[in-house]
């Protein structure tokens, strides 16, 4: 059965004085795919995401999300139209406990807080308990995001995302700074809680286990473009690919 299409870009291009980040760039991602985007250093990779989630305007192409086009949209708007971004460092309040993180998030966005308006009586507070629960850091909802591993810190930015409810959502390096043993786990759980929220995933990776494993469809990037498009196997087995992205 063809899945439609919840994100499409269309020829983009950005020029940063005579460096070209996105050569009439496109993309088409189907409603529950989760796609991987590899590439070398450079190759436009995070240019995309920028561009489609509003911290970056093209100077020319389109990006419709839903049918709607979202190009120029603040990064803001372009949240509450239903796309979520996690980083690759996580972007987390250090001194506040996991749970305020995911309510502050929540509360900042909606508009919905105030001085005057205690976290504790956030009316969603029981669903981001839920939501933890979900991504199996229901025990750290209390503790302070400064005492925890990175690991777990990766997983309290990703569910931060996944608090505004995205339909969509951009992950940058998921299991980066993650040791060997513990990556496959955390990305479980992230997989997990995609599937709980049948929420869409375009992830950028360099780890091409984590590629391999858990990726529909794989895009590679190469100057500012996509230069090869498939599922893992066929794309990782690529001479090309493994020369100068997976390195053997």
């Amino acid at each position: 059965m063809t899945r439609h299409p919840v994100l499409e870009a269309r020829n983009l291009r950005l020029q940063f004085g005579g460096v070209t980040a996105a050569d009439d760039a496109s993309l088409s991602i189907a409603a529950g795919e989760r796609v991987a985007i590899i590439g070398p250093n450079g190759a436009g990779k995070t240019t995309f995401v920028n561009i489609c989630t509003g911290y970056l305007k093209p100077q020319s192409g389109s990006v419709r999300f839903e049918g709607r086009e979202i190009t120029g949209v603040t990064p803001r708007e372009i949240v509450r139209n239903g796309i979520g971004r996690s980083f690759q460092l996580p972007q987390l309040f250090l001194d506040t406990t996991v749970l305020d993180n995911l309510l502050l998030a929540l509360a900042a966005r909606e508009g919905i807080w105030n001085t005057w308006t205690p976290l504790k009586r956030h009316p969603r507070r029981d669903e981001m308990l839920d939501l933890l629960e979900v991504i199996g850091l229901t025990e750290t909802a209390h503790q302070l995001p400064r005492e925890l591993p990175e690991g777990m810190r990766k997983l309290v930015d990703i569910a931060m995302a996944l608090a505004l409810r995205p339909r969509l959502i951009f992950m940058n390096e998921p299991t980066s700074g993650v040791s060997t043993r513990e990556k496959f786990a955390i990305m479980d759980v992230v997989i997990r809680a995609l599937q709980h929220n049948a929420t869409t995933a375009v992830f950028v990776e360099h780890d091409m286990e984590v590629v391999s494993r858990y990726a529909d469809r794989v895009a590679v990037w190469s100057f500012g473009r996509i230069g090869l498009e498939g599922t893992p196997a066929e794309v990782l087995n690529d001479p090309d690919v493994r020369r100068g992205v997976v390195g053997s």
